[in-house]
């Protein structure tokens, strides 16, 4: 009898807590953007969808990002988020889950930085990601590729690449068109580590015939429906963008070698009035360090460095745009609706726990040629609206 009272009393404790999370999650609806903060969902846990990026579709906005424990293993895969307005957010749970034991993207690899575009032609949700397979630490340099019918998945994973295996860059001079084997590329760079190269091609050579790296990521889609894949390779000195297939799946064998030599990662790329803008991060690991700039009015390049596009001072670490608030890039999200208005989105990494690492969501606009993120402490969409030139933090 009296385990049967104690089930009924269990019940309704559940039930009121439910509605408790209910209630809470309703009163507490944002309207603003508050960086640095903890960023709760609509179940009021904190939202885990690092290293991210965002889709906009069907009225609604997707975050995608990496579900993250304590560490930087992938345990469980990538999560999904929706939103009507980009300041609520709805849990819809992990779309790709890592595989069984055996299977690329087993439980233990690394899946990073996953981006998400829409085919408008095959009507499908293809997602990439970086990808390191388990118990190789970083050697493998691979970015992955998903598919779903759906936004909210569930993603299946097709496969993994090392991009453009057997293709040269478009930019390349003929006479350095000279594949190495791994006893011809130690020989020629004896003693020398991957950052003394400079700007050589010998990295490039290196891996013409198995597949370029592919470490950081992101993916954009032009105005004519070209979708390209932009990652960090040749030992992360080197950007590579890379033409995707008309179905997004795989590589069609064009890509352009940009900003040779100088060490970029955590890409993310706008578009507006017909030229490029990039905004990227330095080689620090989950070191925080000066963020970089780029424009170009091809995507393929030739892309001119910009400098930094940071403004302000993040309040919460003292830290201004020489260690760029603290944080690194993932992301640049067109806000729908409103004209030359893009989120630059970046993440604060705290490697002693990764699942606490935090969000900066901050306004960005193209002001004389150029990309500026502008500080905030806390900011909302009206941002944007009127003259946006010389704002300043709140």
């Amino acid at each position: 009898m009296q385990e049967e009272i104690w089930m009924v009393i269990m019940k309704r404790l559940n039930l009121l807590i439910m509605l408790l999370i209910l209630f809470i999650g309703q009163a507490e609806a944002k309207d603003v953007f508050k960086p640095y903060e903890l960023w709760p969902d609509t179940d009021g846990l904190h939202i885990n969808a690092h290293g991210g990026g965002v889709l906009s579709h069907g009225g609604l906005y997707y975050w995608y990002g990496e579900f993250k424990d304590r560490g930087s293993k992938a345990n469980y895969g990538i999560a999904c988020y929706s939103s009507k307005d980009l300041y609520n957010w709805k849990n819809c749970g992990i779309v790709l889950k890592v595989g069984s034991r055996g299977s690329e993207i087993e439980k233990g690899c690394v899946m990073e930085r996953p981006k998400v575009i829409y085919n408008s032609k095959t009507k499908k949700f293809v997602m990439w990601f970086h990808l390191e397979l388990k118990g190789r630490g970083y050697d493998a340099a691979r970015t992955g590729v998903a598919i779903s019918d759906k936004a909210t998945g569930p993603f299946k994973y097709i496969k993994s690449y090392r991009p453009v295996a057997g293709h040269w860059p478009v930019d390349l001079d003929k006479d350095k068109r000279q594949a190495l084997s791994k006893a011809e590329f130690a020989a020629i760079t004896a003693g020398k580590e991957h950052w003394q190269l400079g700007k050589t091609e010998y990295l490039l050579q290196r891996d013409f015939t198995e597949g370029q790296m592919a470490r950081d990521m992101t993916l954009f889609v032009d105005d004519d429906g070209k979708a390209y894949h932009i990652s960090a390779s040749e030992e992360n000195q080197t950007l590579h963008i890379c033409q995707l297939s008309d179905d997004y799946l795989s590589f069609t064998g064009r890509y352009s070698r940009v900003l040779i030599g100088q060490s970029n990662e955590a890409p993310a790329i706008c578009k507006y009035k017909g030229k490029y803008y990039m905004l990227s991060s330095g080689c620090t690991g989950w070191a925080a360090n000066e963020a970089r700039s780029a424009m170009a009015k091809n995507i393929l390049g030739p892309w001119k460095p910009l400098g930094n596009p940071c403004r302000g001072v993040n309040p919460h670490n003292k830290l201004g745009p020489e260690k760029t608030f603290g944080a690194q890039s993932t992301y640049i999200l067109p806000v729908s609706g409103k004209d030359g208005a893009f989120i630059a989105m970046f993440d604060i990494w705290r490697p002693s726990n990764q699942r606490d690492s935090r969000y900066l969501w901050l306004p960005a606009i193209i002001e004389d040629g150029r990309l500026i993120v502008q500080w905030q402490d806390q900011w909302d969409l009206s941002w944007f609206d009127g003259d946006k030139s010389g704002k300043d933090s709140k």
